[in-house]
């Protein structure tokens, strides 16, 4: 590397020499000397620049490994927290599944109160209507009776129906044994002759009848009033319970629904954070590798670089001593004497033959000056110096400029571009916007329709169910008293057939059984089948496959009977699931929705801001345009143009040069000649 160094310095001392627009009166060696100098000076430098990266590099080391441990342990942390809080958030879960099963299955119960609370109150309400009609006709029949008897028509009343009404009355009801002898006797003797009824007293029987009959009608009335207070009463306490558990199984059934987003939404993080925490160990492994290679890495190269400005001080201080300068003078060849023997004025003419023609009026000076018979050679070097300095800068301004007009017209293009792209981006997004808003409403309109179709459809099932529930009923009471009777039946078979089989029935069964208002109780097994021979046998056993058949119809409707409550149970559970998830739809949908039409809104202003924005931008690139088109056009054509005055500047100073040499070195080479 050292041999390459010095043979490019000893090039570039060659060319400089060759081009003669160097002093003539310095040593070449120095050139050689000031470039060692000069990258000496550059490799010191890039050691300091490099240094100073190397301990930004080992700053972050210490500081990012720092920073990477306190991630890692934040990460655990969290990591720990996360798994407590999924606990937590998992047995709130089932605690809450737990609750708004016992909800559900608490409304049912006080549904089924509320069913069996309205059957008894129609039975009640039936009986009372009888009763209290007959009481109406009753009291009729015996005030119509009383006038009758009190005007004196007793024998005319006595051959109506009102009459047999009285008849039946006075064996039926609660009165003294004088006085239904002689309500009887007055309704059986008739009007025959000599016939005196003592009308005074059977009006009093009458009235004192009517009197019992009209207070046993209030005591009745009194008595449905008050029952159908408390069923008032009970079916609006029932119907608060229902209401009061529809809503708490409707905010169980939401937070069901969130503590299983919740829940998910954790275990999501904490695999998220969980793979963060391994990405920044394994980072952290890498970083302390990368910091221990580049600490070698760093200590190789400060090695190296000693070893190359030690090189660089050995050379400079070989080349830059006394008796080297004294050595490399006696030895390295002299400038060219070629032009000893020309004239000033053939040196003028050259130069003024390097200058012409260029076409620069600034050259003019400067020919001006070569042409003067008194010129100062120092004086026009100087000039022309300055002219190429000009040309220079003139050509780096032009550089400059054109390069600065090229970034500024790509920059503004670009930003012509993206504003165009993001007003049609706007224009999509709008668009893609209004369709969404529309959507949105279908949707929610949607919802709507279906959460009132749901609930059309709950009552419905409902309705289905209660039928269904009843008619199991009373096909299982029937099934139950048909398989009673043919117990009873078999076992009074057996008491004269089999009487080891026979088995006395509890008191005062046999004559209730059949007539029990609620459904009997499960079928009890009435001892086991012995076959006997006879008609007895062949009865038994069709009594037997008829219960049987029956137990069979028991157990399917029971099936029946438990697989459509479960279904109804699933079909109310998941329709009100559905409308709770509707409903947190439309909740959702009208949020975003809303969001929607307010990014919407911004979008259009922000769309009609851009187009404003792009038209400015496009009357500015027209702007730069008309200030760089001219000089993009243009700008090869001036650097030649330039560069060849440069050029001619170049040979007129070497020129010049030349001349000034010869002059100073004339007088010594006569003498020598």
């Amino acid at each position: 590397m050292f041999i390459a160094l010095v043979l490019a310095l000893a090039s570039s001392a060659e060319s400089l020499a060759v081009s003669g627009s160097s002093s003539l009166t310095v040593n070449p060696i120095r050139r050689v000397v000031t470039m060692l100098q000069d990258m000496q000076k550059k490799v010191e430098t890039e050691g300091e620049k490099e240094e100073a990266l190397f301990n930004k590099f080992m700053c972050y080391c210490k500081n990012g490994k720092g920073a990477l441990e306190a991630s890692v342990e934040a990460a655990k942390g969290k990591n720990d927290a996360l798994a407590a809080s999924i606990k937590e958030t998992s047995a709130a879960l089932v605690q809450t599944k737990a609750d708004l099963k016992g909800a559900q299955e608490s409304r049912a119960e006080a549904k089924a109160a509320q069913a069996k609370a309205t059957a008894l109150r129609e039975k009640e309400s039936g009986v009372f209507a009888k009763d209290s009609g007959d009481f109406k006709t009753n009291i009729a029949a015996m005030k119509k009776a009383t006038t009758a008897v009190s005007q004196g028509m007793g024998g005319a009343f006595l051959q109506t129906s009102t009459a047999s009404v009285i008849k039946q009355l006075s064996v039926t009801m609660d009165m003294s044994s004088v006085d239904r002898e002689m309500m009887t006797s007055f309704l059986t003797q008739g009007q025959g002759e000599g016939y005196a009824p003592a009308s005074g007293s059977i009006v009093g029987i009458l009235k004192q009848m009517t009197d019992t009959m009209e207070s046993d009608l209030a005591s009745i009335t009194s008595e449905e009033n008050s029952a159908i207070k408390d069923f008032d009463g009970l079916m609006a306490a029932k119907g608060k319970e229902v209401n009061a558990l529809t809503k708490e199984i409707e905010t169980k059934t939401a937070q069901v629904g969130e503590l299983g987003v919740e829940l998910v939404t954790q275990k999501e993080d904490l695999d998220d954070t969980t793979k963060s925490l391994l990405e920044d160990e394994q980072f952290l492994k890498d970083l302390e590798r990368d910091c221990a290679t580049k600490d070698e890495e760093w200590a190789t190269r400060c090695k190296i670089r000693a070893e190359e400005i030690l090189a660089l001080a050995d050379t400079i201080k070989l080349l830059n001593d006394d008796d080297a300068l004294e050595l490399f003078k006696k030895t390295l060849p002299a400038p060219s004497l070629m032009q000893l023997t020309s004239s000033a004025q053939a040196l003028k003419t050259q130069a003024l033959g390097a200058l012409k023609n260029n076409g620069d009026f600034r050259l003019n000076l400067i020919s001006l000056a070569l042409k003067g018979k008194k010129v100062s050679f120092a004086k026009v070097i100087t000039m022309i110096d300055d002219m190429t300095a000009l040309l220079k800068r003139e050509q780096t301004d032009d550089n400059d400029k054109k390069a600065y007009c090229e970034k500024l017209i790509d920059q503004t293009e670009d930003k012509v571009k993206e504003l165009e792209l993001t007003v049609s981006d706007l224009a999509k997004a709008i668009a893609d916007a209004k369709e969404s808003v529309a959507t949105l409403g279908e949707e929610l309109e949607a919802l709507a329709d279906g959460i009132k179709s749901l609930d059309a459809q709950v009552a419905e099932a409902t309705e289905q169910r209660k039928e269904e529930h009843a008619d199991n009923t009373a096909t299982l009471s029937s099934d139950n008293a048909a398989v009673e009777l043919i117990g009873m039946a078999k076992n009074r078979m057996n008491k004269f057939y089999n009487p080891k089989l026979y088995k006395a029935p509890p008191a005062s069964t046999e004559s209730t059984a059949l007539f029990q208002a609620a459904p009997p109780p499960p079928p009890e097994t009435f001892g086991a089948y012995a076959k006997k021979s006879g008609e007895s046998g062949g009865v038994i056993a069709m009594m037997d496959t008829m219960a049987a058949d029956l137990d069979k119809e028991i157990q399917e409707i029971e099936v029946e009977e438990k697989e459509g409550q479960k279904e109804y149970e699933q079909f109310i559970k998941d329709s009100a699931e559905k409308r709770a998830n509707d409903a947190k739809s439309i909740e959702d949908k009208e949020a975003a929705k809303a969001d929607l039409e307010a990014k919407l809104l911004k979008d259009e202003e922000e769309k009609t801001t851009t187009i404003k924005e792009a038209m400015a931008t496009h009357e500015f690139l027209a702007d730069v345009h008309g200030d760089c088109d001219w000089l993009l056009s243009n700008f090869e054509n001036r650097k030649a143009a330039r560069s060849g005055e440069i050029d001619a500047l170049v040979k007129g100073k070497a020129v010049l040069s030349g001349a000034d040499f010869s002059l100073l070195q004339k007088a010594e080479v006569h003498r020598h000649v």
